[in-house]
């Protein structure tokens, strides 16, 4: 090429985020962004490491050491625990429930271990006497799931009767909280889950590229007394402890910028207090459930297992899902999505995320869809859901 190309200023939409993350980033958050950089071994970095972790550990709700920010999107937190804590030999169990079990298989797979299945259909959480039948037949050394499906709208009951079974059968338990930390009421140590990993796009409102990860002695235990190493270097825990450690000694530069935001977007929750967080999202969802379903809408998750960071809505017969999407873009800059998987084509994935859950996104929400649903020809009753709305505020 000989000649620069011609690229203007930056200037991107502003749009209101209310898909599967990213969700609105809190105007603080964007404020750290641009902050002066550090070296990533500065004495003032360190400090900053430290208090990333401790606000980690607050909100997985553990007292583990081995808690750190992975220089990555959350697919990187998932490879690290995954790619560390399986070996070779290994065999691991993961759901069939949802789009995110399929992917901890795939990682399982490429870290050389075997990989077995507990079923349930997509849209239904994991039964505790399912697992323990799988365990029963295939014996496995680690146990996976997911705790927030973000395919499926469906929050995972139980957990620590999942965790009991795996530990009775000396497996080690990693948790998908991708769309769960920060968002609804999730409990590291108290539930006897080894490994946790998160994104911070999703209800830490935070831009992606820190990505939260936790694991307890046992399962730090199990990846430094590996017989191979990680596939992974990058990725590899065992040095990466030795930069998140106490050593905090070179291995890659860190997204300093990132762990800033992470910073402040953890110093929200913090504020905020990690319960009434919790409350504030289950409050602001059910609003936006209510005006939904008032709306003459059908949600796809039951109720008892019903998501309230990620809400999947029925596809009326008859509706172009992507069109509906494609309208709100277009005229209102807002952001929904489509489904994945199996789902695909069958439902809307609304978000209700960190910044995002405010009352005046889901007005906006319910008003902008009323008026998508109409373009096509679907019958939906906009004033009667934005009461529905109103009352359950």
């Amino acid at each position: 090429m000989d000649e620069a190309p011609a690229v203007g200023e930056l200037s991107p939409p502003d749009r209101t985020l209310m898909g599967p993350g990213p969700s609105d980033v809190h105007p603080r958050v964007l404020k750290a962004m641009s902050t002066p950089l550090v070296g990533h071994l500065d004495p003032s970095f360190i400090e900053i490491m430290d208090e990333v972790q401790d606000l980690l550990r607050y909100t997985f709700r553990t007292d583990n050491k081995w808690t750190i920010p992975v220089s990555g999107t959350g697919s990187a937190a998932m490879e690290a625990a995954i790619g560390n804590v399986v070996e070779p030999g290994d065999t691991m169990l993961v759901p069939t429930n949802g789009y995110f079990g399929d992917r901890m298989a795939s990682m399982a797979e490429r870290a050389g271990g075997e990989v077995v299945t507990v079923d349930a259909p997509w849209g239904q959480p994991l039964d505790p006497a399912a697992v323990e039948a799988a365990f029963d037949e295939h014996s496995p050394d680690v146990f996976g799931f997911v705790h927030a499906e973000t395919s499926t709208g469906v929050l995972q009951p139980s957990v620590p009767e999942l965790t009991d079974i795996a530990h009775a059968n000396d497996a080690l338990v990693i948790a998908d909280s991708v769309t769960s930390l920060g968002g609804v009421e999730l409990r590291v140590d108290e539930w006897g889950i080894d490994v946790a990993y998160s994104g911070p796009q999703k209800c830490l409102s935070c831009p992606p590229g820190a990505s939260p990860l936790t694991l307890n002695d046992d399962a730090m235990d199990k990846v430094l007394s590996r017989e191979s190493e990680a596939r992974s270097w990058y990725l590899d825990i065992s040095l990466l402890e030795g930069y998140w450690g106490d050593e905090r000694a070179y291995h890659h530069t860190a997204p300093i910028t990132n762990v800033y935001a992470l910073r402040e977007a953890l110093r929200l929750v913090a504020e905020e207090g990690i319960e009434e967080r919790w409350d504030r999202h289950l409050r602001v969802a059910g609003a936006l459930k209510a005006g939904v379903e008032g709306m003459g809408l059908e949600m796809n998750a039951p109720d008892d297992f019903w998501l309230p960071s990620l809400n999947t809505v029925r596809v009326p017969d008859g509706v172009d899902d992507g069109a509906v999407i494609q309208h709100l873009l277009d005229e209102y800059d807002l952001e929904i999505a489509s489904g994945l998987g199996a789902l695909e084509g069958d439902i809307w994935r609304i978000g209700c995320m960190g910044h995002s859950a405010r009352r005046q996104n889901v007005s906006y929400l319910l008003a902008a869809l009323g008026n998508a649903l109409g373009e096509q020809g679907a019958v939906v009753d906009v004033d009667a859901g934005l009461a529905a709305m109103s009352e359950r505020f």
